[in-house]
């Protein structure tokens, strides 16, 4: 996993102890999901295009809405109920919403994957 997203083993671990991966385990493997994939080539780019801290990242996933952090043009933002009604995140208004407005589906945008993730490591023993 390492090697298909150019960076260490090291750097993986790092990213789980810090809770922005949660890779499933069986025995002392850890097995990534096409998900994880592309939550982790995010990350990388926003730790070395954008030039976020890993403590940056988690604080923004926390309090960033998830139009800010895809940068959804202002029309988008004007049509899409999630930006309306900020309530509740936009996959649980209507988990169409992306898709009809760009062809993305909730599960490939990392704000999803990112509550998803937090979700699964707050169950966590």
């Amino acid at each position: 996993m390492a090697e298909l997203v150019g960076t260490t083993d090291q750097t993986l671990r790092l990213y789980e102890k810090h809770g922005l991966i949660k890779p499933a385990r069986r025995n002392k493997n850890r097995y990534y999901s096409e998900n994880d994939i592309k939550w982790l080539l995010c990350i990388r780019e926003l730790i070395h295009k954008k030039k976020i801290s890993i403590e940056g990242i988690k604080r923004l996933l926390q309090y960033a809405p998830c139009w800010e952090i895809t940068e959804c043009s202002e029309e988008r933002r004007s049509s899409c109920s999630a930006y309306i009604d900020r309530s509740k995140p936009c996959w649980e208004l209507n988990r169409m919403i992306c898709h009809k407005a760009s062809g993305r589906l909730c599960e490939d945008c990392v704000v999803y994957i990112a509550a998803q993730l937090k979700k699964r490591s707050e169950k966590a023993p």
